[in-house]
Formats: structure tokens, sequence, C-alpha cells
């Protein structure tokens, strides 16, 4: 196991933007940490705006120039939306093309269709897992709760048998696999290979959603039992969609650019030679940016025209897909400005200097920053970008797939516990028609079983590669 050692410290240097000892350095993190957390729960102020402040106060508090802060926190912005915004707006438009078209909801009814009442909750976890792949986990949220409602009242299944594997499904996609913005922001943060991620996270992923959603299901449901709620079923997406695209081509499309990047990856394990031509295409066409794009174009043909959309209506659909994820990339570029004036501050160094003699692997310090991170803000991706610049320096010295590891620990840690100052609690409470209690008891429980499960899988793997 990747362990912090005295050899870490001849990583890479940063060259600092300033010279604060340690004592200030670390005050200045706390500082600027407490600031985000506080304007983001206080004054529920946006987090584009708290990381930005927040960047800004730990630069002040570290005694540097603000010039340099704010080229730093420029810097990182730009590198962090440079690396990361074109895919996370792919995988935007790939996710309403889906759901537009009806072809998620083929996905949906195709599943329901072949599953019997036992194997619903395993149904369920299945349907979320695909449909959750290219999807933002709160477009996924309001593309699954109609089903979920009316798979339960028509199968009089209690609420928590069926929603607790739908949820677990989603919530495992955004924690672990690219290309959700928190995965993708880690794996750009401490330049890990993305297709052994993507690999990785795919094999800690399944057990993880086997725990935390059919067979947690069964305890949630005792421990709160419940019916879907007496209300009117939000509409479906595809509702005014006459003809839906057919089940085999939206699998495939979904699929597509995993299995490009999966494909890049497994050539550059077996050929392991960069003026391979074999290898030279498939670092082409394996690139997270060409796969997606693969994915859109070709979405277009096998959703759009079997749904009948018009060149205006694609237009359209694209144009709906990228409005909502501005905040985004805003959240996710402000938060590569804080994780490089982090590193420029010196703050990696710093953990590198006042832990060395620490008996603690450094996947374990990854995945408990992000949970301390998490706990404080309720934003997974404020956590994930937040971790990873704070321990970035630890994968200098690390090996290609435990580098890949860290960026896994990162997302286990980062949906530690969801509770009251998460958005997405307050979604599966409104949703579910719970109470706190019972969210806290089932939602809260389900996310911290996903963290620990997934961090523990991390830490065996790293004993075995």
């Amino acid at each position: 196991m990747t362990r912090l050692s005295v050899e870490m410290l001849a990583a890479d240097p940063v060259e600092p933007i300033t010279s604060a000892g340690h004592a200030q350095l670390g005050i200045a993190v706390l500082a600027g940490i407490a600031v985000i957390v506080l304007l983001i729960t206080k004054f529920k102020m946006h987090a584009f705006l708290a990381l930005t402040i927040g960047s800004l106060a730990l630069g002040a508090f570290a005694g540097a120039p603000l010039d340099k802060v704010i080229t730093s926190f420029s810097t990182g912005l730009g590198s962090t939306v440079a690396g990361v915004g074109v895919l996370i707006a792919l995988g935007a438009i790939l996710g309403k093309l889906l759901a537009d078209s009806g072809g998620a909801d083929q996905i949906v009814d195709t599943i329901l269709a072949k599953a019997s009442p036992r194997s619903m909750p395993w149904a369920m976890v299945l349907i979320a897992s695909v449909i959750g792949l290219p999807l933002f986990f709160e477009v996924g949220i309001v593309l699954l709760i109609p089903v979920v409602l009316m798979v339960a009242k028509r199968g009089s299944y209690s609420l928590m048998r069926i929603g607790v594997p739908a949820l677990a499904g989603l919530s495992v996609m955004h924690a672990l696999i690219p290309p959700h913005p928190g995965p993708l922001v880690a794996v750009d943060a401490v330049k890990a290979n993305l297709g052994l991620t993507l690999a990785l996270g795919v094999l800690v992923a399944i057990p993880t959603v086997i725990i935390a959603g059919p067979l947690f299901s069964k305890v949630a449901a005792r421990w709160v039992d419940v019916q879907a709620p007496e209300r009117m079923l939000p509409a479906r997406p595809s509702e005014d969609v006459k003809n839906r695209p057919g089940f085999g081509a939206t699998l495939a499309t979904i699929l597509l650019p995993v299995v490009l990047m999966l494909s890049k990856a497994l050539v550059d394990i077996i050929i392991d030679d960069p003026e391979h031509t074999v290898q030279r295409v498939f670092d082409v066409i394996g690139s997270p940016l060409i796969a997606l794009l693969a994915a859109v174009i070709v979405g277009m043909f096998t959703l759009g025209r079997p749904a009948g959309f018009t060149k205006d209506r694609l237009s359209t659909t694209v144009e709906k897909g990228l409005m909502p994820i501005a905040g985004i990339l805003l959240i996710v570029g402000a938060g590569g400005g804080f994780k490089q004036t982090l590193i420029d501050s010196g703050v990696g160094q710093m953990i590198l200097d006042i832990s060395k003699d620490w008996s603690i692997p450094a996947l374990l310090l990854a995945w408990l920053i992000a949970v301390a991170i998490r706990l404080a803000t309720g934003s997974a991706t404020v956590a994930t970008i937040s971790a990873a610049g704070l321990v970035a320096p630890l994968a200098a010295d690390m090996s290609t797939a435990h580098t890949a590891l860290l960026v896994l620990a990162i997302g286990a840690g980062s949906v530690f516990f969801s509770h009251v100052n998460d958005a997405g609690f307050w979604l599966v409470k409104e949703y579910f028609g719970l109470s706190v209690g019972q969210t806290l008891k089932t939602w809260s429980v389900m996310e911290t079983i996903i963290s620990v499960v997934a961090g523990g899988l991390v830490l065996l793997l790293s004993l075995i590669i």
C-alpha cells in the first residue's frame, strides 16, 4: 500500500505564492474552508461565489500577495474548465438526448417488463446504474422518480425497497465513474489515467451498489415502511414522443463512450508502445473528448431519428441540455481555482511535511479529507475538488494504478453521510414524502454505506495491485 513517506518530499515542487510557515498555512487552510462552509451553509451563497471568496481568504490568511492569489485562482479555474468543461457539456447533451427521445424510458420499461416481483430491487439498481452513466445525479433523480413511484404503487412495494436501489445506482455512478464531474476533476487534478480509473471504478462500483442498494433496501424498508405518496405522478420526459428508440440501440449509445475509453486502457496495457500505430489510434478514439463526442453524434441518429426529431428539435434539445450546466461548470471551475490556490500556497507540501511520520495510508488520508469537507459543505463536488487539490502531491510517487485508486478514494469520501446541508437530501425527502428523520435513516445511511464500502474496497485493491 502506498504510504506517506520521506521520499514523497522529492516530488515535483510547486513555486509557492507564500513562504508562510506550517502553522500559518494550516490556519489559512482552515480559515479558507471555514469561509466556504459558512457562506454555503449559513448565508446560502452559491458554491461558485463561496469558492471564489474562500480562495481569496485562504491567500490573505496565508499572507500571500493578493495579485498572486488571483493569478493562481484564475490559472486553476482556466485549466480545470479546459480539462473537463467540454466533457461535462457533451455528457449533458447525451443525457438530454437520452431523456427527451424516450431512450431512457425504453431502457426502464424493457427491464421492468422482464423483472419478477422478487427481482424488482435488482432491476431498479440495474436501471439506475445504466441510466446514471451519462446523467448528472440530479437529472437522474428527476428521470427515475416517476418510475420508482409507479413501480411501488402498482406492485404495492415498500417505497424504500424500490427507491433505495435506484438512488444507490445513481449515487455510486456519480461518485466513482467518469464522465461525472467529480471523478473527472479528480482525474485531472492528480494526473490519473482516465481509462484505468474507469475500469477500477466499475470494479469497485459493482459490489458497492449491490450492498448499498438491494441488500440495504431490505433493512431500510423495515426501518421506514412507507408507501409511495398519494399524489399525482410527475410526467415522464418522453410522454410527448410517439416512437421511442430501440432498447439495443439506446444501450449501445450509452455504453459507447465507456467501451471506447476502456478499450484505450486495455490497448495501453497490452501494447505499451506510444509509437505503435494501433495504440496511437486508440489513444485518439479512446480519449474522453472523442468518446463522448462520438456518443453524442451517434445518439442523434440512434436516439433522435427514431423519436422523429427534426433538425430544429435536435438543435433545441442540445441547447436545453447545455443550459442547466452553467452553474456546474462555474462551480467546477472555481473549485479548480481553489485547488490551485491550495497547491501554490504550499499546502500540499505542508501535508507531506507534517504527515511523513504518520502510519496512515495515503488513500485513507484522501478519503478522510473528502469526508470532512463533504460533512462540512454538503457538496460532493466541492469535497472532491478540494480534497483532490490537497492530496495531489501524494500522487507524485504513486504507480498508475494507485493514482487511479486515489481518485476513487476521494470519490468514495465525497458522498459520506448526506445530511441537511446537501441539496440531494432535500430532493429525496420531498420526492418520497419522508420526514427528516426518515430521510436520515434511509438516504443518509445509504450514502454512508456507499462511502465506507467503496473506500474499503479501494484500500483492499491497493494491497493487491
